[in-house]
């Protein structure tokens, strides 16, 4: 995997580029399937995981022309520009993703935007399984001080 260069690990991200970045569901399905992720992940199975959740089935049933729209514009432009923020890695020879560390700055803005996700689907059942549900209070709760 090609080392980041420092120009794109080690500067703050601006407010513009954080909400442009989430501004995409489809960018957005993308980190919530590579957080709690220990290695790289292989673009295909995030393709199926994001394609899953877009039209709330399991990954196994998502139609073959699903799975390519979200493989083929992840590929072309979304995995691109959160590599470009330094958010991920991504390894064009393996076709592998991994998150970055300039992840840790767009993180508690993706906990936030989260809570705009439908709560009676598949990718909702999903992030409530990876953290319980200690993380989706802990959204609801910092969103309550935010209103404040």
């Amino acid at each position: 995997m090609g080392a980041l260069t420092s120009s794109q690990s080690d500067y703050e991200l601006s407010a513009d580029t954080i909400l442009e970045l989430l501004a995409n569901r489809r960018r957005r399905y993308l980190l919530y399937a590579l957080r709690g992720q220990d290695g790289p992940i292989e673009l295909s199975t995030l393709a199926e995981q994001v394609a899953g959740w877009e039209h709330d089935v399991p990954p196994e049933e998502v139609a073959k022309n699903e799975y390519k729209s979200v493989y083929v514009s992840s590929v072309q432009c979304h995995v691109p520009k959160l590599a470009d923020a330094g958010v991920v890695d991504h390894d064009e020879d393996n076709h592998t993703v991994v998150l970055a560390d300039n992840f840790e700055q767009l993180e508690p803005y993706l906990r936030i935007v989260v809570k705009d996700e439908p709560e009676n689907s598949t990718l909702h059942t999903a992030l409530e399984r990876e953290a319980g549900e200690g993380f989706f209070s802990q959204i609801r709760e910092n969103v309550a001080r935010l209103k404040q």
